[in-house]
């Protein structure tokens, strides 16, 4: 289980990250280096992390479902992600 100072650390990089796309995507196409670097760090999108929504844990996250492996294993197993049965495991 993460910190939830991570989980609001995340959460405030994506609303960067929106805020400040459309000005990122013009200095890009201008080709306007100084202008990049002068935008806040965190309103890169690579500055974002794959984290699971559920309890914030970084690794063996699945993309698809936008939860970690082991999230994944006990939704499937209750039932809750259709098409995923505990036989095909």
């Amino acid at each position: 289980m993460s910190k939830e100072s991570i989980k609001a650390r995340q959460k405030k990089r994506q609303m960067m990250v929106l805020k400040y796309a459309k000005k990122r995507q013009i200095l890009k196409l201008n080709r306007d280096h100084e202008g990049l670097q002068k935008l806040p760090r965190n309103s890169s999108p690579i500055r974002l992390h794959n984290l699971c929504s559920l309890t914030g844990r970084t690794k063996g996250y699945m993309r698809k479902f936008g939860i970690s492996r082991i999230e994944f294993r006990r939704l499937a197993s209750q039932g809750f992600i259709p098409g995923i049965v505990k036989a095909s495991w």
